[in-house]
């Protein structure tokens, strides 16, 4: 019995495929296609053309929901994301980790969604209905992650 094992998907001799750093609005900051996609677990599968897609509508999505916030920081003299105060975690600002999340986990959200080969774990393929909690799960992170830069709590409640 003989069995065929590939363990990458670079073929000797041929540079491996590089993307392009997504370049932002010049506030927020740049995104690394590259490293988001192994910080998200988000496989070769995936095209760069629809990652880098995903990629530049979570950055939409993220900068109209923080568009305020961001004006008045603007306003207020910040010239930038980085520039914020804020505190620092292993050396990064908290706002760039939590707008870094943001992105990230409406991109991981959209691929699943719509290219349900994407799974969300490395177990294999899973149902269909197994992935909408995790869907829902994403998005859910990301909307924290937003409010968290806001500084708006967690949850909403109305009486009715």
């Amino acid at each position: 019995m003989s069995s065929l094992v590939v363990k990458n998907s670079v073929v000797p001799g041929t540079p491996p495929v590089t993307e392009a750093v997504i370049v932002n609005d010049g506030w927020f900051p740049n995104i690394d296609p590259v490293q988001l996609r192994a910080e998200h677990r988000i496989r070769d599968s995936v095209t760069p053309e629809r990652l880098r897609g995903a990629i530049i509508r979570a950055i939409v999505t993220v900068g109209n929901q923080l568009a305020t916030w961001q004006a008045s920081k603007m306003t207020a003299g910040y010239v930038s994301l980085t520039a914020v105060p804020a505190p620092q975690i292993d050396g990064t600002s908290r706002f760039m980790l939590l707008y870094a999340r943001a992105i990230g986990a409406y991109v991981k959200a959209e691929l699943v969604e719509r290219y349900r080969d994407t799974d969300t774990t490395t177990a294999g393929q899973r149902d269909v209905e197994d992935l909408e909690p995790s869907i829902g799960e994403m998005r859910r992170d990301a909307i924290h992650a937003i409010r968290d830069i806001l500084g708006r709590g967690r949850v909403d409640i109305e009486l009715i």
